[in-house]
C-alpha cells in the first residue's frame, strides 16, 4: 500500500511540537498515536517507532509520532511523563484534524510513556484502546523487591558469578552493602498499594504513589488494553510483581477488556528484529480487530 510520510507541527500552550504523520492511501477509521517515553525522541530506540509506524501504515493504519515539549525538535521546557497530559491532548486534536476519516485512536506507549498514556486515556473519549509495553510503576520498595527476587537470587545460581568470586574478580563487600540497602528498602511501605477512598480521582494527583495512580487510570478507562511485558527487564518484572501481590490490580485486570502478553526472552526495548516484529504484529492485529 502506498504510504505518505509527512512532517507536521502543532501548538501546545504557545510551544511548537513536531512530529511525523504516516498516512496510508486507503486508511481504516482507527489510528495509532505513538507516545515517546524517557529522554528520547520520536524515532525511538533502534528506530523502533519509525519501523512500527511504517508497518502499521502499510496495514492501512494512520499513525502519528511526535516529540513532547522540551524533547527532540519541539519547543518548550522538558517535563516528565507525569506532566505531558496537555501535550497528548494537543497531539490527539491535531491528529484528528489532519485525518478526518478517524473515528477513534489507540495510544501506544513503552515504559513511562505507557504510564502517561494510562493517566490520559480515560480523559479522552476518542481513545478506544491502549497498547502498553513494560509499564513504569517504579517505587523505591518495588525496585528493591525486584532486585532481590530477580537479580540477587538468580546470581546465586549463575556459574559466572561463582567463577568471579573464586577468582578474586568480585568485591563481596560492595555487593553485601548493596544487598543490605535493597533489603531494607523492600521492607518499607507494607502491603502493595490499592486505590483507596483518599486516592479516588488520583490519576493526576502527584501526592498519591505512582502504582495507585496507575490503577486509578486503569479503573477509569473503558476501552480495550493490550499489555506486553519482557522477561529480561526489571521494569517489567516490577510491574508483574506488583500485579501478583495486589488483589486489587488482579481484580481490575480481570474485569477490564485486558490482554496480557509476555515475551520471556525479550529485553526492555524489544531490541532484536524478532522481538520487534512480534510487538509490531501484535499491535497491528489488535488495532484492526478491536
Amino acid at each position: 500500500m502506498n504510504v505518505q510520510e509527512q512532517a507536521v507541527r502543532f501548538c501546545c500552550h504557545h510551544d511548537w511540537l513536531y512530529g511525523i504523520l504516516h498516512l496510508p492511501q486507503q486508511p481504516v477509521t482507527r489510528g495509532v498515536l505513538i507516545v515517546v517515553g524517557g529522554p528520547q525522541y520520536r524515532v525511538g530506540s533502534h528506530r523502533q517507532f519509525v519501523l512500527l509506524a511504517r508497518y502499521l501504515a502499510e496495514r492501512g493504519i494512520a499513525v502519528m509520532r511526535f516529540d513532547f515539549r522540551g524533547m527532540g525538535d519541539s519547543d518548550g521546557e522538558i517535563r516528565t511523563f507525569e506532566h505531558v497530559g496537555e501535550d497528548l491532548r494537543s497531539a490527539a486534536d491535531f491528529f484528528f484534524s489532519e485525518c478526518p476519516f478517524l473515528e477513534d485512536i489507540v495510544v501506544w506507549g513503552l515504559c513511562d510513556a505507557a504510564s502517561a498514556a494510562l493517566f490520559h486515556a480515560h480523559q479522552d473519549s476518542r481513545v478506544s484502546g491502549l497498547v502498553l509495553l513494560n509499564p513504569w510503576v517504579r517505587t523505591e520498595q518495588g525496585i528493591a523487591k525486584a532486585y532481590l527476587k530477580h537479580y540477587y537470587l538468580e546470581r546465586l545460581f549463575d556459574p559466572e558469578f561463582w567463577k568471579k568470586l573464586l577468582g578474586g574478580k568480585f568485591n563481596p563487600l560492595a555487593s553485601i552493602r548493596s544487598l543490605y540497602e535493597f533489603g531494607r528498602n523492600s521492607l518499607r511501605g507494607g502491603k502493595s498499594p490499592a486505590v483507596s477512598e483518599r486516592s479516588a480521582g488520583s490519576a493526576c494527583d502527584l501526592t498519591v504513589p505512582l502504582p495507585e495512580r496507575m490503577l486509578d487510570g486503569l479503573k477509569r478507562f473503558q476501552g480495550k488494553i493490550l499489555i506486553i511485558t519482557s522477561g529480561n527487564d526489571l521494569t517489567a518484572r516490577e510491574f508483574l510483581d506488583l500485579v501478583d501481590s495486589s488483589a486489587d490490580w488482579q481484580a481490575t485486570l480481570r474485569t477490564k477488556q485486558t490482554e496480557l502478553c509476555h515475551m520471556e526472552s525479550a529485553n526492555h526495548t524489544f531490541s532484536t528484529r524478532e522481538w520487534r516484529d512480534q510487538v509490531t504484529e501484535l499491535t497491528a492485529n489488535r488495532v484492526l480487530s478491536w
